[in-house]
């Protein structure tokens, strides 16, 4: 398989297929990952031998989302591109299941979302934390996140950009089990094997099926969401909630 140094692809048993993120221990995205990620799991839709895909990655994070201490402050080479990148990630054919140790935060949570079920270490933390950052939310999550969790709660996670772990993940349905840190990606990997015995043709029209204009809403939703970034990014809150995450202090906004 490949030995990308930013995605590599493997084998995980028969009929399975591997997807991991190399750029521990934080696992910031960029387009450069996503794109690749998503050539990754095209490349697999085209293996007939493959019938499922576990999303992974190296290190302490799942994805911490966007690296804000960077020189330009997170921003991908373009946000469009981003999501160009991101919306392939959903018209893929097979399903995935993620294996979520550490963060799934902000952006990192969209891409945990992307796929079709999560498998949880406790320890791991999921968060929207957008309006903390004085930012509206990206990567589809208008979308997805509501589709798992509800209206509700969805806007509760919005809102607050809370910390959720493990257990209460799987509790809210952001998460579908739960797996010792240390066995996490082994569970993906096995709940992926469940899906493998099943007739791939007809896996895969279930799944058409179940997510109908999945792809096509979470395209439209970045169009939007990309505009509120670009017009929030300009404000003063926004420039206090990135300041206030990397010196670690809670922001004081002033609708600004």
């Amino acid at each position: 398989m490949s030995d990308d140094p930013i995605v590599r692809t493997a084998l995980g048993g028969p009929h399975v297929g591997i997807v991991e993120l190399c750029r521990p221990p934080d696992n910031f995205f960029s387009v450069e990952m996503v794109a690749r990620a998503a050539d990754a799991l095209e490349t697999f839709d085209a293996d007939d031998d493959i019938r499922a895909i576990v999303l992974c990655a190296q290190g302490k994070h799942f994805s911490a989302g966007a690296d804000f201490r960077a020189p330009a402050g997170g921003v991908a080479t373009t946000t469009e591109d981003l999501y160009a990148a991101a919306v392939r990630l959903f018209r893929t054919r097979k399903p995935i299941i993620a294996a979520v140790q550490g963060a799934a935060i902000g952006g990192g949570l969209g891409l945990a979302l992307a796929a079709d079920f999560r498998v949880a270490a406790p320890e791991a933390r999921f968060s929207a934390n957008f309006a903390r950052l004085g930012f509206h939310q990206g990567f589809g999550l208008s979308v997805t996140l509501p589709r798992l969790v509800g209206e509700q709660a969805a806007a509760e996670l919005l809102y607050t950009g809370r910390r959720v772990g493990g257990e209460e993940a799987v509790a809210l349905g952001l998460a579908d089990r739960l797996a010792s840190l240390e066995t996490v990606r082994d569970a993906a990997v096995a709940f992926a094997r469940e899906f493998a015995g099943s007739a791939p043709l007809a896996v895969e029209s279930i799944r058409a099926t179940l997510r109908g204009d999945l792809a096509d809403r979470v395209a439209a939703a970045t169009v939007h969401e990309a505009a509120e970034q670009a017009r929030l990014r300009a404000t003063a809150d926004f420039a206090e909630g990135t300041r206030a995450m990397i010196e670690r202090r809670p922001p004081a906004f002033r609708r600004a």
